[in-house]
């Protein structure tokens, strides 16, 4: 007979084994990380190089690349988004490409920004970087522009905007440059974005990011009045299940960005971006554009990256035994965080 205690200590072994098998399963899959180091062609974000960590499991290999200053509760979804990689089948594919945009980071030289737009062959959506200088911003944005005069804009600020600066702001970008597609982050609040939005009155719509993937727990903040388009990055967000989930909560459009991944993050985010049936913004994965090394080729043909499996090559970037070592402590403090 199967008394109540009895039953309570079965199900206690039942879900010991359970997570037994799964810390095994991701120390296991530890085993096989690699880091890399890949120089970048400009200054991004403070970045020149980009280290990240890879790992192979039974369905391929997943990325592990939180910016270096990420503590690890910060950098647990993009932890649980590289397991989810390795180990979880696909999901359905509604394309077998994805258009994307061309990333213009904050640069100012006319000569750099002409040829950061020529390594972006055939996108019609360019999305460029500003917040620190308005006049600079908007002599970066009709240089970009002017080189290809029939794309679209959007401009991300990174949250780097108070509300009267960026009411004032996008108000002169509209006038001197014309119409966005959108803005991505200009506040860096729920209650400053809505707030911005009832003050604008510029036909510019905003696109959260931080404000979903840095938020404690992005279910529960009410994006009502303050978002227009959802901006997905698979990594922060914890991986592709996990993005769905919150794209279904929230019922807004979505468009798929990246986090300056190496091919690996970026062919994820790509998979990620093939699994909505409706996409309608092209989308922020062209970022491997601004490296000038990587584990493999993605390239942008007529504006589009194709979806594809390949095995990573780690020849000469492989990083020093101390910065593997530096990875290989952090992925542990990660794992803490979620198993």
């Amino acid at each position: 007979m199967l008394t109540r205690k009895s039953a309570h200590l079965t199900l206690v072994n039942s879900q010991s084994v359970h997570n037994f098998g799964k810390i095994n399963m991701s120390l296991q899959l530890f085993s096989t990380m690699r880091v890399v180091a890949l120089p970048t062609k400009t200054n991004f974000r403070g970045i020149n190089i980009r280290e990240v960590a890879l790992f192979k499991g039974e369905y391929g290999w997943g990325e592990f690349s939180p910016f270096l200053e990420y503590g690890s509760e910060e950098s647990a979804p993009w932890l649980m988004c590289a397991i989810e990689a390795a180990t979880k089948p696909r999901p359905k594919f509604y394309r077998k490409s994805v258009k994307v945009n061309g990333t213009i980071p904050a640069l100012n030289d006319p000569a750099d920004i002409e040829r950061i737009v020529d390594s972006f062959p055939g996108v019609k959506t360019f999305k460029v970087k500003v917040g620190d200088n308005l006049s600079e911003d908007i002599a970066r944005l009709a240089k970009v522009r002017s080189l290809r005069p029939k794309a679209k804009l959007r401009i991300d600020v990174n949250g780097n905007w108070q509300v009267a600066t960026a009411v004032t702001n996008l108000r002169s970008i509209y006038e001197n440059i014309g119409p966005l597609e959108y803005v991505e982050q200009p506040c860096a609040t729920i209650e400053e974005l809505r707030n911005l939005k009832e003050k604008l009155h510029v036909n510019i719509p905003i696109a959260g990011d931080e404000v979903l993937r840095k938020a404690a727990n992005p279910f529960t903040i009410d994006l009502n009045g303050a978002i227009d388009i959802l901006a997905l990055k698979v990594q922060p967000l914890g991986g592709i299940a996990r993005a769905h989930m919150l794209a279904e909560h929230h019922k807004l459009p979505v468009v798929i960005s990246s986090a300056l991944e190496s091919a690996v993050g970026i062919n994820y985010g790509l998979q990620l971006a093939a699994s909505f049936a409706d996409l309608d913004f092209d989308c922020g994965l062209g970022t491997g554009s601004l490296l000038s090394a990587n584990v493999a080729d993605l390239p942008i043909i007529n504006g589009e990256i194709e979806i594809t499996d390949f095995e990573p090559n780690f020849s000469a970037h492989e990083v020093a035994p101390d910065r593997f070592d530096w990875w290989k402590n952090r992925v542990m403090k990660t794992w803490e965080q979620i198993k």
